[in-house]
């Protein structure tokens, strides 16, 4: 029989997984929004898609050295 997971206290979020962490970032209304839409369209998640996005500027800015 599978086990219930507990409710989570309100306002509170479940932990992002091993080796994940929150981070809170400021944009524009218009660029959530297109980038909501462009994550749904991909079947991916908006976080997906800026770690993605922020991994491949990191390896262009520093001439393709990963660290």
């Amino acid at each position: 029989m599978a086990e219930k997971k507990k409710p989570l206290p309100k306002g509170r979020r479940p932990a992002p997984g091993p080796g994940k962490r929150y981070f809170l970032a400021t944009m524009g209304d218009e660029l959530i929004k297109h980038l909501k839409q462009a994550a749904i369209a991909d079947d991916k998640s908006a976080s997906q898609c800026l770690e993605e996005a922020a991994q491949q500027w990191l390896e262009r800015r520093v001439g393709g050295r990963k660290d």
